[in-house]
């Protein structure tokens, strides 16, 4: 049997370095994009290349990495020729809701006309008979949400650039399907989470700040909307999911999702708790704010300068979105029926325990490498 090759798009990012481990270890030859950048943004693949490349620059790599932009046509043409995949997962994306306010112009460049870029590309190297695509499209999607849950069959309602410059990626690739006949597929993923996310995004801010107030290097934690509910999974489980969409007989969409949803505010209360503290919520609106209701005996040893009443976490209004997104909960019936996924693999819980246990340690050791620095 020909080996399967596969092409990620935004494989330095978290879904990115998760899916190149799950195809490598399916005996994939995997190859990913890179931006060009002044510092490196490897981190999350370093381990998948980078040791074999110090040893010995004649060795086969676990993955291959390739310059190119979704903004640039030519640069995603000279790959896909040259690599000829038989499967594409588009994960790069400008994917910050809140930035892509900032630069509107950029996400859509990127997110809606990089799509159409890397489906022509598909075309010119003759590869739209014989290669899947999977596009990763979010649930920001609906918005402004016209029914709970939200299905495939849901009407979409954007409310940021991102969610609409997705809005154009998504149907584009549905267009390209039924005009010619491609293996285009859409992920519909509601938020996933993990160690690895980004440290601007909400989850992993309240995980980083709770191990660092817990060890004594932040004061506060300031947030936007409390009251924001999402459907939080583990990106780690995702992963197999964006796989088993390109194993169908036929193209098709899907959630996924959970098919719970929680507040903002219960990450908070639930990351505090992992590292010792339970906290009081207490006001409203912008001057709701999460104050230690009681300090397990462990953590008082480690950091003394924690009291009771003590104000850990604040509303900030300048987080707050143009547009909000008040509720985001998925129906991920379909992909539980023909796929055979399991939606709630990691729960909720167990989730926010994993990133805050990974985010204890790593603000140990930075702080640790920053005492060493200090006294060399």
């Amino acid at each position: 049997m020909e080996k399967k090759v596969a092409l990620i798009t935004g494989i330095t990012g978290q879904d990115g370095s998760y899916l190149a481990e799950f195809l490598i270890e399916k005996g994939y030859e995997v190859h990913g994009l890179m931006r060009r950048s002044s510092s490196f943004n490897t981190a999350r693949i370093e381990h998948l290349y980078l040791d074999e490349w110090v040893r010995d620059m004649k060795k086969a790599r676990l993955v291959n990495l390739h310059w190119a932009d979704m903004t640039d046509s030519s640069s995603l043409i000279r790959v896909i020729s040259k690599i000829r995949p038989t499967e594409i997962y588009n994960l790069a994306a400008q994917s910050h809701v809140k930035v892509s306010f900032d630069v509107p112009e950029y996400t859509a460049d990127t997110d809606a006309n990089g799509v159409l870029r890397l489906l022509e590309a598909v075309r010119i190297a003759g590869l739209a008979d014989t290669c899947r695509i999977y596009q990763a499209s979010t649930s920001e999607l609906y918005g402004k949400v016209q029914e709970v849950p939200q299905s495939e069959t849901t009407p979409f309602y954007p409310r940021s650039p991102y969610a609409v410059a997705k809005l154009y990626g998504f149907w584009i690739m549905k267009n390209y399907r039924e005009s010619y006949n491609m293996f285009c597929c859409n992920g519909i993923l509601f938020n996933h989470e993990s160690e690895r996310r980004g440290e601007t995004f909400v989850t992993r801010k309240i995980t980083l700040a709770a191990a660092r107030i817990a060890q004594g290097y932040q004061d506060k934690l300031y947030l936007g909307n409390l009251n924001s509910l999402r459907d939080w999974g583990y990106a780690k489980d995702y992963i197999e999911c964006m796989w088993l969409i390109l194993q169908q007989p036929e193209p098709d969409d899907f959630v996924i999702a959970t098919g719970e949803y929680h507040t903002v505010r219960e990450f908070a209360t639930l990351a505090f708790k992992e590292v010792g503290i339970e906290l009081e919520w207490r006001g409203d609106g912008v001057n709701e704010h999460g104050i230690i209701k009681s300090i397990s005996q462990e953590l008082s040893t480690i950091n003394s300068q924690l009291s009771i009443g003590q104000t850990l976490v604040e509303v900030d209004p300048k987080y707050f979105r143009p547009a909000e997104v008040d509720q985001l909960l998925g129906n991920p019936a379909k992909a539980k029926a023909k796929l055979g996924w399991n939606p709630q693999k990691t729960s909720f819980e167990d989730l926010v325990k994993i990133m805050v246990q990974h985010d204890m340690k790593f603000v140990k050791k930075l702080f640790l490498k920053a005492h060493m620095d200090d006294a060399q």
